[in-house]
């Protein structure tokens, strides 16, 4: 039984789904000699964790897609994490940032099957 289990398993690989956490709104941009670009944010929905993926959109165009939130910052403290309505400082670790653009930030879930 237990070969036949670990066949089954085996062969069904998980099946893997974007789930969206939360945007923010760049409001402004904040050089660093030490961290680079900050982005300084308005959280409009969800959440921002730090250490999630994330992607840069533009006028309604993906700029980079595989990023990450490196460093979150609410006023002088490092969090882990900022929810809708509050500000924030968000370091992606890339520099062509421009007010108004739109951080996303995601997870992959892994799908129940049917």
């Amino acid at each position: 039984i237990e070969k036949v289990e670990g066949a089954i398993v085996g062969r069904y690989k998980p099946v893997c789904e974007e789930v969206e956490l939360g945007t923010a709104e760049i409001r402004e941009i904040f050089r660093s000699s030490k961290f680079g670009s900050i982005a300084g944010s308005s959280v409009r929905s969800g959440i921002i964790k730090r250490g999630t993926k994330a992607r840069l959109v533009r006028d309604g165009v993906v700029i980079n897609g595989d990023l990450s939130i490196e460093t979150l910052r609410r006023e002088k403290d490092d969090v882990t994490e900022v929810r809708e309505g509050y500000e924030c400082g968000i370091n992606l670790g890339f520099k062509d940032l421009a007010e108004g653009d739109v951080i996303e930030t995601w997870e992959m879930r892994e799908k129940p099957r049917d």
